[in-house]
């Protein structure tokens, strides 16, 4: 297993959620919530600012069949300008399907009531898919996803 932190992050239509691992790579801790396009990117460069930050960690929220919607299309696009703000440290996308359903059902096997969910919904997604990202890691012995290339445009 690689050292470093790794940042996750669940791109939605209206908030993004941020999740960290420890040095590493064993446990996934939700860091917050944003407002996409206020402070989503400002709270990511603040974390590699803080951290010895290995790689981003963006999910991919495909279709149940592997297509690819206009979420999907939404989230490569922010990664590629993450990628390009975060250069030279790697972002990396991964399947986050059914992250978002799973976090619900977390919460609520926690008790907390479904119209609490809402703030913090999103970084306990990116939890998951950061744990997920983990796992793969682990049990492959390579970093996981697909990397996004940095190009000038």
């Amino acid at each position: 297993m690689r050292q470093g932190v790794r940042i996750a992050v669940d791109v939605g239509q209206v908030r993004v959620g941020i999740a960290r691992s420890d040095s590493d790579g064993i446990l996934a801790m939700p860091v917050g919530t944003y407002q996409r396009g206020k402070n989503d990117f400002s709270a990511v460069r603040e974390l590699i600012d803080t951290h010895q930050v290995l790689e981003i960690i963006v999910g991919l929220p495909r279709n149940m069949d592997g297509s690819e919607g206009k979420s999907a299309s939404e989230a490569r696009r922010w990664a590629r300008r993450i990628a390009r703000k975060v250069a030279p440290i790697p972002v990396r996308m991964v399947d986050e399907r059914l992250s978002t359903v799973s976090a619900h059902q977390l919460l609520h096997e926690a008790g907390r009531k479904e119209i609490t969910h809402r703030s913090v919904i999103d970084q306990v997604a990116a939890g998951i898919i950061l744990e997920s990202a983990l796992a793969q890691e682990r049990t492959t012995g390579s970093p996981p996803g697909e990397l996004i290339s940095v190009q000038e445009n």
